[in-house]
């Protein structure tokens, strides 16, 4: 549990004190965005329609059957619920948006004109609105449609494999919410300098096509005649492979530079078995572009030594030669008996999530004077429509 001093150092942290957030969003881009910005001190409200968005029990989910994902993106927001087909309720989020000062909105969908940038910023010149799209020529697409059209799923996967392989963590979506966060807070940069509000658009497409080409992906493909293949766990253009040690426990080893390749054979006794290869097949294995390119003869000398050594060895001989690695873990591993592992590190507290119950949540990653926010519950669904008497009524006076 928290200090007092490490509660008044969270309390430091609160950057974003005093910025009103309006977010009307579902899923994941969106609402991350608007978690960014709760952990750093934002009064993040979220509009729903009544009974809740549709990512209220979207998977995975406790055993009472509350969502666990929604709970997670949606911690230290506020909550209203109104009838998105009543215009006397969206009037009412309009006015909330538009009459308690300064205001920023957060969607990810244009289905209703009053919360779009033109008719706001009528209303309020220093509006700033973030708007969340698919595609950039404003069709529909979500992660997972669009890591297909990427190239990324057909590189991802097992050496020789034809089949593409989507990648489980929405990439995209994460990427997009960071980027909407980013282009808010310097929309609310030149809005404290100048006063006037911004829109700010940000398409899903157009983070997965940019993050392919500031990668080299898309230049490469233009440029050269090179065809990126499946490679596996194996890092592209450098060394880095996955091992099992004597005991069956599989490791990830990375090698990044010379320094690196050095301590390496330091630690598994190889220096002068990889001398000898490099002056028998003329291999400069200090270029990391020759390690990758040799990757399987290095690798099955490396395999050997990790199989013949428990895992305490490894890690002890790596840890000590400060070798860049780290053994696979589930989440099962991570979050049993009571999450052990996620008590060593700082950043998770315990929340007592309501249809949950107590568990470890991460604050934000970001650490400002060393300290940042304890995390608090997600909202229920309506919970602070009371809270907000000139905007919304309260849930059971809410109109349809």
């Amino acid at each position: 549990m928290p200090t007092a001093e490490s509660s008044e150092l969270a309390a430091r942290h609160s950057l974003l004190a005093g910025l009103r957030v309006v977010e009307i969003s579902s899923y994941v881009a969106t609402p991350l965005c608007g978690l960014v910005l709760a952990q750093l001190g934002a009064d993040v409200v979220r509009v729903e329609p009544l009974g809740g968005a549709a990512d209220r029990t979207r998977w995975p989910l406790a055993d009472s059957g509350t969502s666990l994902y929604w709970s997670g993106l949606n911690k230290g927001k506020r909550a209203v619920a109104v009838d998105m087909e009543s215009t006397e309720d969206r009037r009412r989020v309009v006015d909330m948006i538009v009459r308690g000062g300064p205001c920023v909105v957060v969607s990810n969908g244009d289905r209703y004109p009053e919360f779009g940038y033109e008719a706001l910023s009528a209303q309020r010149s220093d509006l700033i609105h973030v708007l969340l799209r698919g595609r950039a020529d404003g069709g529909a697409g979500v992660d997972y449609t669009v890591q297909a059209a990427s190239g990324f799923p057909l590189i991802t996967g097992a050496p020789g494999a034809t089949a593409p392989v989507n990648h489980v963590l929405p990439a995209w979506d994460i990427a997009a919410g960071l980027y909407l966060a980013i282009g808010l807070l310097a929309a609310e940069r030149e809005r404290l300098a100048t006063g006037r509000g911004r829109e700010v658009t940000v398409a899903l497409d157009d983070v997965a096509l940019a993050t392919a080409g500031n990668l080299g992906y898309l230049a490469e493909a233009q440029v050269t005649r090179h065809e990126r293949t499946k490679s596996g766990n194996d890092v592209f253009g450098t060394y880095g492979r996955d091992f099992v040690t004597a005991d069956g426990v599989r490791v990830m080893v990375v090698i990044l530079t010379k320094r690196h390749w050095t301590k390496l054979l330091a630690a598994t006794g190889l220096t002068a078995a990889f001398e000898g290869l490099a002056e028998a097949l003329s291999i400069d294995f200090s270029s990391e572009s020759e390690r990758y390119e040799h990757r399987e003869v290095i690798s099955t000398l490396l395999a050997r030594w990790f199989g013949n050594t428990s895992f305490a060895a490894v890690a002890k001989t790596l840890d000590g030669h400060r070798i860049l690695w780290e053994r696979y873990r589930s989440f099962a591993e991570l979050g049993r008996d009571g999450g052990a592992a996620l008590r060593e590190r700082e950043l998770f507290e315990v929340v007592d999530q309501p249809g949950v119950g107590p568990h470890l949540a991460p604050k934000s990653p970001i650490v400002v004077d060393g300290g940042r926010m304890d995390p608090r519950p997600a909202p229920a669904v309506g919970q602070h429509n009371a809270e907000l008497p000139d905007a919304v009524r309260g849930p059971n006076e809410l109109s349809g």
